[in-house]
């Protein structure tokens, strides 16, 4: 008896792992054809929804392109300002450098001028105005001079030019000088 119940309960047991075996791939075969099922409805759904999805796409594509080029455009801004910047400081230094460069330059000429003496356009000037001044004192003593009646020492003394002038012969002599 021990062994008919084993026999039975093996029977049993294969009996039962053969519906269970049976179970297990019904249960598998009906998940892969859900799966089949699931992958032909988004199939489906791609086609019927897939032009709205591609213009969603494209907006938002466009979106990040207005973005970006507005980040490019201010670092363009930025880095435009930044070198107009960096070259007026550098103007500035190179005229800073020329200037002294002709003060330098300058100082030499004049030096060199100096040494051979030659005269400088302040020494020119202040020359020009005192002979500016002396020449108005000259005026102002030949205005005073002409507004004078003669003396009488200035006549005696057109007299005794006169007689310088004839010499020794004397008025005859001058005389005859003229007819010769």
């Amino acid at each position: 008896m021990l062994k008919k119940a084993k026999a039975q309960a093996q029977a049993d047991n294969e009996a039962a792992g053969d519906a269970q075996g049976k179970a297990l791939a019904d249960t598998v075969l009906e998940s892969s054809r859900q799966i089949w099922l699931a992958g032909l409805g988004a199939f489906s759904r791609a086609q019927a929804e897939g032009g709205k999805l591609f213009d969603a796409l494209v907006q938002q594509g466009q979106a990040l392109e207005s973005r970006t080029r507005q980040a490019a455009t201010d670092t363009a801004v930025a880095a435009r300002e930044a070198a107009q910047a960096k070259a007026k400081e550098m103007q500035a230094k190179a005229e800073g450098t020329w200037d002294k460069l002709e003060q330098v330059f300058e100082a030499r000429v004049a030096r060199a001028l100096s040494r051979l003496g030659v005269h400088t356009q302040s020494d020119v000037r202040r020359l020009t105005e005192r002979v500016d001044a002396l020449s108005e004192s000259v005026n102002d003593l030949i205005r005073a001079t002409a507004a004078r009646p003669p003396s009488v020492k200035a006549t005696s003394r057109k007299r005794v030019a006169g007689k310088t002038a004839t010499g020794a012969q004397g008025t005859k002599g001058a005389k005859r000088a003229r007819k010769a």
